[in-house]
């Protein structure tokens, strides 16, 4: 099993997305590379984001990457849907360096490279969210209209 974390607006839709991907096994909402370590105080330049445990015989990083663009708005800086701030900017962080340089090569390889503005970032610092965050949109449905991912594409993975 291996873990990388990915920052795509809020989290709880990120989790609700990429906690139905096959090959992977676990999901946590989280805060990546703040200054911090609690969830109490004030804004310490933390992104928020979803640790992703997989399975790599099953997917790959690359393949985790195909899946989280299609959540984002790659090419939006601090914004995805209404979730504006610093907060909600888009980010892929790993304590692997490999995993960082095939995210690399991945934004690299496309054509619209130049134009895209997800941080790519070794992570050097994790907390976990508050129990209320957890799992959020499974435990309350309702919460979606929050949700910048549309509810279709939300579970478009969901085995049934």
């Amino acid at each position: 099993m291996e873990e990388i974390f990915f920052a795509g607006g809020c989290l709880w839709g990120v989790q609700e997305f990429m906690k139905h991907l096959p090959g992977v096994i676990s999901t946590e909402a989280g805060r990546a590379n703040g200054t911090t370590n609690t969830t109490q105080g004030e804004y310490d330049g933390y992104a928020e984001c979803v640790r992703t445990q997989f399975d790599p015989s099953v997917i790959s990083v690359e393949q985790l990457m195909d899946f989280f663009f299609e959540i984002i708005d790659p090419y939006s800086v601090n914004k995805q849907g209404q979730d504006v701030g610093e907060k909600y900017r888009t980010g892929v962080y790993s304590r692997h360096p490999a995993h960082l340089e095939k995210v690399q090569n991945y934004i690299l390889a496309r054509d619209d490279a130049r134009l895209i503005a997800v941080e790519v970032l070794p992570l050097h610092n994790y907390v976990k969210s508050d129990d209320e965050h957890q799992d959020r949109l499974t435990l309350h449905p309702e919460d979606h209209s929050y949700c910048h991912i549309p509810f279709d594409l939300l579970h478009k993975y969901k085995k049934t």
